[in-house]
């Protein structure tokens, strides 16, 4: 080519002319290019595409295709000059000889291209350059053609310019050089499989393989050549435009119309075949997320496509869009050859009918681009088609299956959604429901995800109504997810749903729909309904019901379940109650009374409740029945939740049928009706309550407030009147269910809001005769009392009325009548335990409540002023119940000590006997059992309110519980089995019973002498029969009366010790000495060492025992010679100005005891004193020099050599008044 180019050669503009003469080269034209472009359905078009770029708006508008470029008289074309209002009419075969040469060097690139990566560059760089220079060719045509193409009439007979008659020529010229054009690239499903696999590049970068631009420029001379015949057509001004060459070589007509036909025909069927390629990989539940294009590019040529023929229709009055597609695709669907026109169409499709609703619904997702990109409100729509595709799909002869449906339908919504909906495709798709509503619509392949949601109770079954009626946006996951999530009836009540929503005002397509809808079922159709059947039924008229008129279609509904036998399954039953459940919930949300519709449901429970009451009822159907039953607490439950005033006659559904149905629940079903009861006390108080602190500011609308309280108090009445007579007999039960104490605590907070309400037995006060039926009674189970209480003491309102007064029937106010019951619970708290004393559930569930009633009973007011009262807090916020008990018990000994005046102290006496209570009936039950964890904290109790009491116990109130405490407790016939309980708790009897008979008034002797027996029989009791330390140190009588430092009533107590050991083993009959007197010894010493005591009388009263035992039996003598010393030592050192009194009154009676019998050994006791205390012994001396005297006079034999020797060697002990002593002896 190059030597065709010389100096002498036209264009006018040689290429060698100066640089001067050209300008700028201008900007790049907008083509087909995806590299940076988003893949997703309402993603943006490429940036520099056609419609981004604005030339298919400014091709409609009939606009300049590229206003601002070509504006020189100079354009440079296929690297050289041309002159621009000339160089198409003169040199058309030339340039478009150019254009084949450009695309005939891209088809080479793509052949040599190799895969070595040091050409991928150079090779991108020259392929995007030669499709840049085509497409420019091709943008200059289109210039060419706004501006300069003027239609002209045939040449006359006279002479005219040459151009002129090249101008005449050139539309026939062009036309035959853009025949050419298709000839030599073919159609797009020709081209071989290496350039086709440029649509499958993903991650497009900068650097692209000359296969993806030849590709692109391949899409952009399609669209040109479009568009030029296109604009051609308008130039001409309805001239028929004929390749007159063409013609005249094959004898055919070839006309820009028909040019433009054939050529958007083939393209038309090729993207139809580039669809049907992706389509054999689509999944079903991916049919609208993956699109029917490969590339962006594609998406954008369709919506080119679809607004250039849109635009024709209008114009031209040409075919619209969807009138080629419908001639494309109904031979198609039909499996008909296809027409001549669009021949080339693959035949091999997987699933026709599949693939044209697929792209069917994707192009229509196109259709809302508008001609600059733009999501527009308009709908191009073709409803001619969708409704024969749904009468093929509908088709009973198809026999399709569910997952084949469920796509179509889903497109067909998808579709809706995009376009108005319409009546027929909504009468259609009805038909074919309406003879397949028993279906399950599963699709086996799916598993769990494909049984759709499963309506357990009446707002799960509202929820799914209102997403059928609701549905998601068109490209949320909750729309493009929707064949895993529903089956194709729910689908199709969305698409119902749309319909119905477009004519709200009742019109006439709405009356339509409805009609259908009710002629399609007969009391026949409802008796042959299956459990699935008629779950699809009722969600169907909750749909609609929803849309139009509720009564009309809630009367409809319930006249055609009436059509159901009585006796019909109870899966029918319960799928019968929950629809008709959540048409009330529908009725509550408009705010209209539920009255109708809850009587007939009453009336039907009322019945069945009654059939599993009676006692001639087999058991398995009875455990049929419940699931009826039990659907119809749970849902009325929903329908009391979810109302914000109860005012719409909500009582009616609690009825006499829970009379015949409480009594006749197992322990399962039970607890399901007791947490219905809860649920419904509870919302009936929470909307109460608002209206009750409302009421006074209402001046608007004193009649809705009256209403909605004589609601409340209906529904409070129903409540009264159908299960509280139940949870009363209920409460002796000795395993109550846990909502039993949750339900009556209800009952006790509905009583303080709605007093009136309560029956006439509980009146006048029935908050507290609620409470002393189900917490105060003696009779209760622990585990209901400790989980009733606390909801009740938690309420302050409530705390603050019991304060205030006594409790009717009852001693106490209500506040004592709490601490009483927390007292029997505590006291009670181990008895629900296993035999071998392991935890059991009610035994944990016990100890949980108790502690929390522990906590809110320390919060009392009245218990918490006793606390302060005494400076007694507790340490921890939630103390341990035992902890607590002790605390308590201490503040109120404390309180009591405090009080002077006579009255105050009565007072406290009786609040704290009403504390106590029958605490002998409390601790029965754990005296008798063998569970020993009971027993010792029942000692353990009991010796907290004996030792921090006393002195209240001491009184002529309370003293018979003392003596009863003595007689049952320390002093039964058998101890055996409370061995280890009195072992720990003894110290606090004996300490509390010292201080009581010290301030007893009347009964002081009584109870010494009860002390006195106490002691004696526990100091013989766990006495060892040998001496072991271990044993005698943590004897409990010694623990008893141990103290740092003494006090008067550890002094009272161990004086009452010391007695009890003197007179009862410290005894010698005779020269015998007492049974186990080295362990009594040995607790002697103990006592002495541990205690701190210096008063002479006390520790002399031991004196005469520890020397005879000291004189007579050797065996004791290391532990008698101990506790002497302790005796003698302590009472020097309270004796300074002398030798102690009370030592010298024992040692003289001593020796006078024992003179003339144990002379000798009595004078090695004394040797031992005199060790300790010379002085001591030295006051004796004339008592004992009497005694010798004495002694040798009675025996008439003159001195006793021996007896003397004896005495000598003492009085060498005793210093000077020894010696002296000694000098006398002497004498004689």
């Amino acid at each position: 080519m190059a030597d065709n180019f010389s100096q002498s050669l036209t264009p006018p503009v040689s290429p060698f002319a100066a640089d001067s003469l050209c300008e700028l080269p201008p900007s790049q034209p907008p083509c087909f290019c995806c590299a940076e472009s988003k893949e997703e359905p309402a993603g943006t078009l490429p940036a520099d595409g056609y419609i981004a770029r604005g030339a298919l708006k400014r091709l409609l508008l009939r606009l300049d295709p590229a206003p601002s470029e070509y504006e020189t008289d100079i354009v440079e074309i296929f690297g050289f000059p041309w002159v621009t209002e000339m160089a198409l009419v003169e040199s058309t075969k030339l340039l478009f000889g150019l254009f084949r040469q450009k695309i005939y060097k891209l088809e080479t690139l793509v052949q040599s291209s190799s895969r070595d990566f040091g050409q991928v560059g150079s090779l991108h760089y020259e392929a995007e350059d030669i499709k840049l220079q085509c497409v420019t060719f091709l943008q200059y045509i289109k210039v060419y053609l706004h501006r300069y193409l003027i239609p002209s009439s045939v040449l006359d007979g006279g002479s005219s310019h040459p151009f002129e008659e090249l101008e005449v020529q050139f539309p026939s010229v062009l036309l035959e050089e853009l025949l050419g054009v298709t000839l030599l690239i073919g159609r797009l499903k020709d081209l071989p499989a290496n350039i086709q696999s440029a649509f499958t590049i993903q991650n497009h970068g900068k650097i692209n393989p000359p296969s993806w631009h030849l590709l692109h420029l391949h899409l952009d001379i399609h669209w040109s050549i479009l568009e030029i015949l296109h604009m051609l057509g308008l130039k001409m001004q309805g001239q028929v435009v004929y390749a007159h060459q063409f013609v005249n070589l094959t004898g055919e007509n070839l006309t820009d119309a028909s040019l433009f036909e054939e050529h958007l025909c083939s393209l038309l069927c090729d993207l139809t075949g580039l669809a049907m390629g992706k389509y054999s990989k689509v999944r079903p539940t991916e049919a609208l997320t993956i699109q029917h294009y490969p590339c962006s590019c594609i998406k954008e040529l369709w919506i080119l496509i679809i607004h250039l023929l849109e635009n024709r229709s209008k114009v031209l009055h040409t075919q619209s869009f969807w009138s080629y597609m419908n001639s494309l695709l109904r031979p198609l669907v039909c499996g008909k050859p296809a027409p001549e026109q669009f021949s080339g169409m693959p035949t091999h499709c997987k699933d026709p009918l599949g693939f044209t609703w697929w792209l069917v619904t994707h192009i229509a997702i196109l259709g809302k681009y508008n001609r600059s990109g733009a999501i527009q409100a308009e709908r191009i729509e073709n409803w001619t088609l969708i409704e024969e595709l749904l009468k093929i799909t509908c088709n009973p002869k198809g026999n399709l299956a569910e997952e084949q449906v469920r796509m179509h339908v889903h497109f067909c919504l998808s579709v809706c959604m995009l376009w108005d909906p319409s009546t027929v495709a909504v009468s259609t798709l009805w038909d074919y429901y309406s003879k397949n509503l028993n279906g399950s619509f599963t699709v086996p392949w799916l598993g769990v995800a494909g049984l759709g949601t499963l309506c357990k109770s009446p707002l799960a079954l509202l929820d799914q109504a209102r997403s059928c009626s609701s549905p998601s946006p068109l490209h949320s996951p909750g729309h493009t997810q929707l064949y895993r999530t529903a089956n194709s009836f729910h689908i199709f009540l969305r698409i119902l749903a749309l319909c119905l929503s477009q004519d709200r005002a009742g019109g006439v397509p709405q009356r339509q729909i409805k009609g259908r809808i009710y002629s399609k079922f007969s009391s026949k159709k409802m008796q042959e309904m299956s459990e699935a059947g008629l779950m699809n039924f009722l969600l169907l008229f909750i749909v609609v019901a929803r849309q139009v008129e509720l009564e009309d279609v809630a009367g409809r509904a319930c006249e055609l379940l009436g059509f159901l036998p009585s006796n019909c399954p109870p899966g029918h039953r319960t799928l019968i109650w929950r629809g008709q459940l959540t048409l009330l919930l529908l009725f509550q949300e408009r705010g209209l009374d539920v009255g109708a519709q809850a009587s007939w449901l009453a009336s039907s429970f009322n019945e069945i409740a009654k059939e599993f009451y009676n006692k001639t009822t087999e058991m398995s159907r009875k455990l049929a029945l419940w699931g009826p039953l039990g659907s119809y607490l749970e849902g009325v439950a929903e329908v009391f939740e979810t109302s914000t005033s109860l005012s719409l006659s909500e009582e009616k559904l609690l009825n006499e049928g829970f009379d015949w149905l409480l009594p006749a629940c197992r322990q399962s079903d039970l607890n399901s009706a007791l947490g219905f009861l809860q649920t419904v006390l509870a919302q009936l108080r929470r909307v109460h309550q608002p209206s009750v602190h409302l009421t006074p500011t209402l001046t608007r609308a004193p009649g809705n407030a009256s209403m909605g309280k004589e609601r409340h108090l209906a529904v409070a009445s129903a409540l009264w009147a159908h299960f509280y007579p139940f949870l009363r007999g209920l409460r002796l039960s000795q395993t109550p269910p846990a909502q039993l104490a949750d339900a009556a605590a209800g009952f006790t907070l509905l009583a303080f809001d709605l007093p009136g309400t309560a029956p006439q037995d509980l009146q006048p006060h029935p908050v507290q005769s609620i409470m002393q039926c189900f917490g105060w009674d003696d009779m209760i189970h622990p585990f209901l009392v400790t989980r009733y209480l606390p909801h009740i003491l938690q309420n302050s309102e409530i705390v603050a009325s019991l304060s205030s007064g006594s409790s009717p029937g009852s001693s106490g106010s209500g506040v004592s009548l709490s601490v009483r019951a927390w007292f029997r619970c505590v006291l009670q708290r181990h008895l629900h335990k296993n035999q071998d004393g392991t935890d059991n559930k009610t035994a944990r569930a016990v100890e949980e409540q108790l502690c929390e009633l522990t906590r809110l009973v320390l919060r009392l007011p009245e218990v918490d002023s006793l606390l302060q009262k005494a400076g007694l807090q507790p340490t921890a916020n939630k103390m341990e119940p035992n902890a607590a008990f002790e605390l308590f018990v201490k503040s109120v000994g404390v309180a009591y000590s405090r009080l002077q005046v006579l009255s105050e102290r009565s007072a406290m006496i009786t609040r704290a006997l009403d504390y106590m209570g029958h605490i002998f009936k409390h601790i029965k039950p754990s005296l008798v059992s063998k569970n020993q964890e009971a027993l010792q904290l029942t000692y353990w109790a009991v010796g907290c309110i004996v030792k921090h009491w006393s002195p209240l116990l001491a009184t002529s109130k309370a003293q018979q519980l003392l003596f009863r405490i003595v007689d049952g407790l320390l002093l039964p016939h058998n101890v055996t089995q409370q061995d280890k309980a009195l072992r720990d708790s003894l110290p606090l009897f004996l300490q509390g019973l010292s201080v009581a008979s010290s301030v007893s008034q009347s009964q002081g002797a009584y109870l010494k002498q009860q002390l006195r027996n106490v002691t004696r029989r526990y100091l013989d009791h766990f006495l060892p029969s040998s001496p072991s330390l271990g044993a005698i140190a943590n004897h409990p009588v010694l623990l008893s009366a141990c103290e740092s430092s003494p006090t008067p009533p550890g002094v009272v107590l161990r004086r009452t010790i010391l007695e009890v050991l003197c007179e009862s083993f410290l005894q010698f009959k005779g020269y015998a000495p007492p049974p186990r007197l080295a362990s009594v010894l040995m607790f002697l010493w103990e006592l002495l060492r541990r205690n701190k005591d210096t008063d002479p009388a006390l520790l002399s009263l031991p004196l005469p025992s520890i020397l005879h035992s000291l004189m007579l039996v050797n065996e004791v003598r290391t532990t008698s010679t101990d506790a002497l010393q302790l005796v003698v030592e302590r009472c020097a050192s309270a004796s300074a100005e002398g030798p102690c009194e009370q030592m010298i009154t024992v040692l003289r009676a001593f020796v006078k005891e024992n003179e003339g019998v144990y002379d000798r050994q009595l004078y090695g006791v004394l040797e031992t004193v005199a060790v300790l205390d010379p002085a001591l012994v030295g006051a004796l001396i004339p008592t004992l020099s009497a005694s010798l005297r004495n002694t040798e006079h009675k025996r008439g034999l003159g001195r006793n050599t021996t007896l003397r020797s004896a005495y000598k060697k003492l009085l060498c002990l005793l210093g000077e008044s020894g010696q002296a002593e000694l000098i006398s002896l002497e004498e004689d």
